[in-house]
This record gives C-alpha cells, sequence and structure tokens, in this order.
C-alpha cells in the first residue's frame, strides 16, 4: 500500500509498506531507498528552515500572505556573480516590515545568509532573489493579526528582464493609463507591497489597447508608478524628472538619482504631469528586473526621434559599469 502524505515544503512524502519517505528519498523496484540528490538548477527556495527546488515551494493556503496579500517583499539581483546594492534592499526590506508590523524573525545578516545560500544551491550567476515575509495564520476564527505568527520565505530564480531584448534596444511604448493608483494614505507606497490589482487592471487596458505597459496616475493629472517599476523623463527644457509621491522608492530609482548626481545631469524629484511626460525628449523606466528600460512611445505617440535618447544610453552604460563596482557589489561565495 503507498499512502501519499502531504508536507509543507516538498512535493510529498510517502508511506510505503510501513516506512515513512522523506523528500529526496526515492524506493527502487527492488525495495532499497536510495537518496535522490534535488535539482536547484531552476532556482532554490527556503521555506520554513529548509532548502528546496523552487518547484516544490508553496506556503500554507489559509497563509494571509496568499488570503489577503498581507505580505512585505523585497527583491535584490545577482549579476555575473555578485548581489548589487543589497544593504540597500535589506534596508528597504527591514522599512516595510515594519510599516506593516511584520517581522522577518531574523537579523539582516541572518538574511544575507539565506539569500546567498539560495544562490549558491541554484549556481546561478545572474539570478533574481527574492525576500518575503507574511502575516502567516492566527488561530481558526480570529481576525486579530496580532496573534498570526510570521513567516519569512526567500528564493533564487534565473535573472528576470521584465523588457525583452528587442524592447530593450527599440524602447517600449508606455501607455498612460486612466486607473488610478492605490492612494498613500490607504496603502503606503514606500512599503514594498502585493496590492497590486490596480497595476493588474492598468496593464490589461494597455495590452488591449496594443501597448507594451502602463503607468498609473493619481487621480490630480500627474503620473505615479506602473507594474514593478518607476519613470523618469527628460523634459523639454532638459531636466529629468522623476515623481516624488505616491511611488515605490525603488533601489534602481535611487541609483539613477545617484548616477545623474555623479553625470552633473540636472534632476528633478517632483509631481509629474502627464502632459509634461508627453512632451519629453527621452522617457525610461527603472527596474530591478532590467535595470534601466527605454520607453520610446507614450500612448503610441513618438518621444522624441521616437528611438532611443543620448541621455538614457549614457546611464544604461553607467547603470551595468557601477555593477562592477565594489562600493555596490558583493560577490555570492559559490564555494
Amino acid at each position: 500500500m503507498i499512502v501519499i502524505w502531504p508536507v509543507f515544503g516538498a512535493c510529498a512524502a510517502a508511506i510505503v509498506g510501513g516506512v515513512v519517505l522523506s523528500r529526496g528519498v526515492h524506493l527502487s523496484e527492488n525495495g532499497r531507498m536510495t537518496t535522490v540528490t534535488p535539482d536547484y538548477s531552476q532556482g532554490a527556495a527556503f521555506v520554513r528552515g529548509q532548502y528546496v527546488p523552487i518547484g516544490e515551494a508553496a506556503i500554507p493556503i489559509t497563509d494571509w500572505g496568499f488570503l489577503r496579500s498581507d505580505a512585505a517583499y523585497d527583491v535584490v539581483t545577482v549579476w555575473d556573480g555578485a548581489f548589487f546594492r543589497l544593504d540597500a534592499h535589506l534596508e528597504r526590506f527591514q522599512a516595510s516590515c515594519a510599516r506593516f508590523r511584520l517581522d522577518a524573525g531574523l537579523s539582516p545578516a541572518q538574511i544575507t545568509a539565506v539569500l546567498e545560500q539560495c544562490v549558491r544551491l541554484s549556481g546561478l550567476r545572474s539570478s533574481y532573489v527574492e525576500m518575503i515575509v507574511t502575516r502567516g495564520q492566527p488561530p481558526w476564527g480570529s481576525r486579530d493579526p496580532r496573534q498570526a505568527i510570521n513567516q519569512f520565505y526567500a528564493f533564487a530564480v534565473p535573472y528576470v528582464w521584465i523588457a525583452n531584448a528587442e524592447q530593450r534596444e527599440k524602447g517600449l511604448n508606455l501607455v498612460v493609463s486612466n486607473v488610478q493608483r492605490i492612494p498613500a494614505a490607504s496603502v503606503d507606497p514606500r512599503a514594498k507591497n502585493y496590492h497590486w490589482n490596480d497595476l493588474t487592471m492598468g496593464l490589461l487596458g494597455a495590452l488591449d489597447a496594443g501597448g507594451d505597459t502602463v503607468v498609473l496616475t493619481d487621480g490630480a493629472g500627474h503620473v505615479v508608478e506602473g507594474p514593478g517599476f518607476n519613470l523618469f523623463c527628460l523634459n523639454a527644457q532638459g531636466m529629468l524628472v522623476t515623481p516624488a509621491e505616491g511611488v515605490l522608492e525603488g533601489v534602481t530609482r535611487r541609483t539613477v538619482i545617484e548616477m545623474a548626481q555623479a553625470l552633473q545631469l540636472p534632476l528633478e524629484v517632483r509631481a509629474l504631469p502627464v502632459a509634461e511626460l508627453r512632451a519629453a525628449r527621452e522617457v525610461f523606466a527603472t527596474s530591478s528586473g532590467g535595470g534601466l528600460l527605454p520607453i520610446t512611445q507614450v500612448d503610441g505617440r513618438p518621444v522624441g526621434s521616437g528611438t532611443v535618447g543620448p541621455v538614457t544610453r549614457q546611464l544604461v552604460q553607467t547603470y551595468w559599469d557601477w555593477h562592477r563596482d565594489p562600493r555596490y557589489s558583493r560577490p555570492v561565495h559559490y564555494s
């Protein structure tokens, strides 16, 4: 008799002839048990104190992180075998948890060790690495989030580009949506979270209209942010502008601001009216999923000449150059 017994963090355990087989143990045809080496080639995850292949990672269906999007998270990247701006991501992750009254239960050093082990197990030289704290689940029947035991998760998968190679070379077609971003007074956008329904609805509308991606507005005639990215424009007067309010303070956004200062490019962090965006010479998005991503159309109309502009190209080059700067990179120890 074989009984399949679900085990958290693994595909299953099995009871075979009264013997419990745990994950990683295989019963051969002759009845012998052999150890199977987990396959982390597609990524590795940390789930309730265990490392598992990404395809086996799971959370309980009753966790409020799943049921209510009640979680905080952050994403750091590994490029050419080194974390980029890990300290900045850890700092923001802790701030996000504090704003949502969540506790990872681990120190920054311990979180770093978990993230590095996920990357090490996967062997990935370029990776998208996520850290998450969910609310967990309070006792049955309780609606008191203080009674929940928060849960920490992490995973590393191959590097994620939110634009394909052709889009990165020729530029994206950005649609300005009528969908309003969740007001900051309701959900603080500075705390990285999974409240994405407004972004998803805006993106679906943009795709249906023939665009590549979307930026939402604040209800007062200003653009704010898109699904997983911040926005910059080089306006008609040659000033770089990025929205100040109603946005996640992205680490890539912060990097671009610092690069602009280093390159002595004039920049303002302030409200960005839709009309100013549409009249811009250059536009680009910033995200850990690809760095700087050029935008050469807004609502189907060319931005400037309709090609990737010189300031955007200069910043793209500088961004990847900074990945080799020891001030911002932390090598992964793979052995």
